[in-house]
């Protein structure tokens, strides 16, 4: 056995590409890159003597991890210590921990830390930290949700991603909201900019010249904005955008618009607009249900790339730079490719 052990190993492309990643990796523990480069040291045709005093291992080490790899190749590269014999008591207390980290805390704090939950409990932190990872608890996470609370959302909602699906043929589609109270700030000290090793820096002070609010139209199939700045975000100016809408399209074309719950857009100024107008069709996303709405999207990127590090003079200014970043993005514009990641997860009313 020893004499076999020492052949040189025959590695196949795949297993020495997976061996030469855990070998140079830094996630990978540290015996298993050791175990990798032993396999590897032997492919390479050194021996069983001269791989030992090369890595600083024994002999018997390497024989070991050689004969284990050739019986079961990369699978054999594990470790069959079965660990300690588990802790009198061990379950019972894993079962305490767990159902007290499910309690709210009696000293007035919120959650568990695993330093205060061991203390309560008579254990070590990393006992109690062991237990929460083993379970995939972390108390000091905390998440948000929404659920809506209409009871007609899967009809509203399939009729909207039908839109986008399967918009209607020779019909435009367009996503339309308003990002509202956007403010003009104007930093009092001058903005530091960036520079090799430091973040661009803005001073904390800052004086606000106003507020604007910005309508958005998103047309689903080209990608398009079509925007305009308001004062105010009322029912006057949102029917004031529908009409801009209707003028963008040739006369007699129908225009369905999706649009959020928002009172300003149930207004009898609205529904007269739409009696108005034949061709127009609102389509309301359920409630609590934004995000449904492509042009939110949209609202992302302006934030990002204008409005969270602009610095505005007057609101002139913040108009100017926001419709300026609209006819930019208009050169370039691409359709949204929307999807749901996962249709097995249902979300129900």
């Amino acid at each position: 056995m020893f004499g076999m052990a020492t052949k040189r190993l025959i590695l196949t492309p795949p297993e020495r590409k997976e061996l030469k990643r855990r070998m140079r990796s830094r996630r990978v523990r540290a015996e298993d890159a050791r175990r990798a480069r032993v396999i590897l040291e032997l492919a390479s045709g050194r021996g069983l003597r001269p791989t030992a005093t090369y890595l600083a291992c024994s002999s018997s080490y390497v024989q070991r991890w050689a004969r284990r790899f050739r019986t079961a190749r990369l699978s054999g590269l594990v470790a069959r210590h079965q660990g300690r014999r588990a802790a009198k008591g061990a379950a019972k207390l894993e079962a305490r921990i767990l159902d007290w980290t499910r309690r709210e805390p009696n000293d007035g704090t919120t959650h568990w830390s695993s330093r205060r939950l061991a203390q309560k409990l008579g254990t070590t932190h990393m006992k109690v930290a062991r237990v929460w990872r083993s379970y995939g608890l972390q108390p000091h996470r905390l998440r948000h949700h929404l659920m809506s609370n209409d009871p007609q959302f899967e009809t509203k909602a399939a009729d909207i991603i039908a839109l986008y699906l399967h918009p209607p043929a020779h019909a435009a589609v367009f996503c339309v909201d308003e990002k509202s109270a956007i403010q003009a700030l104007d930093r009092l000290d001058r903005v530091l900019p960036l520079s090799p090793g430091r973040a661009e820096s803005h001073g904390f002070e800052y004086f606000r010249h106003g507020t604007l609010s910005l309508y958005a139209a998103l047309e689903i199939q080209s990608g398009e904005i079509l925007g305009k700045t308001a004062p105010r975000h009322t029912s006057v100016e949102f029917v004031s955008f529908l009409e801009e809408i209707v003028a963008s399209q040739p006369a007699g074309k129908a225009i369905h618009v999706i649009a959020d719950n928002l009172s300003a857009h149930k207004t009898k100024l609205v529904d007269a607009f739409v009696a108005a107008h034949a061709n127009v069709r609102l389509h309301f996303t359920p409630t609590y249900s934004s995000w449904l709405n492509q042009v939110e999207n949209w609202f992302a990127k302006i934030q990002r790339h204008v409005i969270a590090r602009g610095v505005f003079r007057s609101l002139p200014d913040l108009r100017s730079k926001l419709l300026r970043y609209i006819r930019h993005y208009n050169k370039t514009a691409t359709p949204i490719k929307w999807i749901y990641s996962n249709p097995k997860q249902r979300i129900k009313p």
